[in-house]
């Protein structure tokens, strides 16, 4: 596996604006995450990577809050959030995608976004008023329509999408959020192989001034995406750089890359 010709080769600069420090999560006599320190800097494309059963998803519940950790910290923008509400870090910056969609099956996608920029900006308790009737409201999801590709879908029933545009539509809700800091779980998980480069596309395109950490094992994705890396193995960091460094290492080689994408899913 080699990096794309376009894939930065120099590490992200900045400053920290999401860390994990010394992250402990045990489950019983099992240590899911094992002291993990992970800094995700000012306007990085960050990848997380490993092989099943290495802790991404663990690490990424820890990050957001579904799940507290046994011991370490997790600051936001400098701000302790490691006990924090997930509902809270999302109003404070921080959104993530998950790899299954949760989507309102029966409402279109102008009316999903509607709905998400209308909750982001506190009048989602407007129940009375039609989804989007404030006009700025309406402008925000026109424009995420058409950053997202969906303006000749918007007034479909969600459930009658295809499943690349259902991937792009979470992604559109998450912008809706106006987030600083992205965790982009799996976008293109079971997207067909026809659909997939509109996605890959728009993920190319997300505002730069947003912080991506990007949880993905489709490695194509990745080393056109990221501009550095992190390799979990066993709950613990195995090592991290660039994508040139991180496909030149021996150990990844080892234990992740040599063994295909399909071992890497988990």
């Amino acid at each position: 596996m080699t990096a794309a010709a376009t894939t930065p080769s120099v590490a992200p600069q900045g400053e920290v604006v999401l860390s994990s420090q010394a992250l402990v999560k045990r489950f019983g006599g099992i240590t899911a995450t094992d002291n993990v320190t992970l800094n995700l800097r000012r306007g990085a494309r960050h990848a997380l990577i490993g092989p099943n059963g290495a802790g991404k998803t663990t690490l990424v519940n820890l990050l957001t809050g579904v799940l507290e950790p046994t011991s370490g910290r997790i600051t936001l923008e400098g701000e302790d959030i490691t006990k924090l509400a997930p509902h809270k870090r999302v109003r404070r910056g921080m959104v993530r995608t998950f790899q299954i969609n949760q989507l309102f099956d029966p409402l279109t996608p102008l009316q999903t976004l509607a709905l998400a920029v209308s909750q982001h900006r506190g009048e989602g308790s407007r129940w009375w008023q039609p989804l989007g009737a404030t006009r700025s409201v309406a402008d925000r999801a026109g424009e995420l329509l058409e950053q997202f590709h969906l303006s000749a879908v918007a007034d479909q029933p969600t459930r009658e999408l295809a499943y690349g545009k259902r991937r792009l539509l979470e992604i559109a809700i998450a912008l809706a959020c106006e987030p600083r800091v992205l965790l982009l779980d799996e976008p293109v998980a079971g997207v067909p192989a026809g659909e997939r480069e509109e996605l890959l596309r728009t993920v190319a395109a997300l505002p730069a001034d947003v912080s991506i950490l990007l949880i993905e094992h489709d490695m194509d994705l990745v080393f056109s995406f990221a501009n550095y890396m992190t390799v979990l193995v066993n709950g613990g960091v195995l090592t991290e750089g660039t994508p040139d460094v991180i496909a030149a290492d021996p150990q990844v080689k080892a234990v992740y890359l040599g063994h295909g994408e399909e071992a890497a899913h988990g």
